[in-house]
């Protein structure tokens, strides 16, 4: 976390917590959601103003965490802003068999889900993470050579429970 945000933190303790208005898609997009695109429905359905300034995608990376209940923020300053996530907490990214998150922290694969979508998850020390569309090539490759174990199927209505997270703390009532 930021010496910043920290210091933030120290200075104002008792902030509001914000939900609804972040949101992390299955290729590891943030998203704005203000209450005009909340009102028009839920994530990811409606998702929101893609956030692409870099810095600001940088500085949400660095303080990006989860709180004991399972719920994904975004420490902002004080205020602890929470995720609406459509997957997972991370996406992942494969490039010749290393794996680092969506933030960019390296990782390591413990074990491998396929969904009834056919989405390639993966479990790592970070927590759980959907593997990038993008590479799936790359994950096909490392599972062939068995590189991590082979994937166990599991519907995704049960991952976060077994994985401990809430794709929706707002939905959920947590965090506000």
């Amino acid at each position: 976390m930021d010496d910043i945000v920290k210091a933030a933190l120290k200075k104002w303790p008792n902030v509001p917590h914000c939900v609804g208005w972040l949101a992390l898609d299955a290729r590891g997009d943030w998203y704005m959601r203000d209450d005009r695109i909340q009102a028009a429905g839920p994530f990811p359905q409606v998702k929101g103003s893609r956030i692409l300034h870099d810095k600001l995608r940088e500085f949400i990376h660095r303080n990006y965490e989860h709180d004991e209940a399972g719920a994904w923020f975004f420490q902002n300053g004080p205020q602890r802003v929470y995720v609406e996530l459509e997957a997972a907490p991370w996406v992942l990214r494969v490039l010749e068999g290393r794996v680092h998150t969506h933030t960019g922290l390296p990782a390591q694969v413990s074990s491998t889900w396929l969904d009834e979508y056919g989405r390639l998850f993966a479990a790592t020390e970070r927590g759980i993470g959907l593997v990038h569309t993008q590479d799936m090539h790359d994950a096909a490759q490392v599972l062939e050579a068995g590189g991590w174990p082979a994937p166990q199927e599991l519907l995704f209505a049960g991952l976060p429970a077994r994985f401990g997270y809430r794709l929706s703390p707002q939905r959920d009532g947590h965090g506000g």
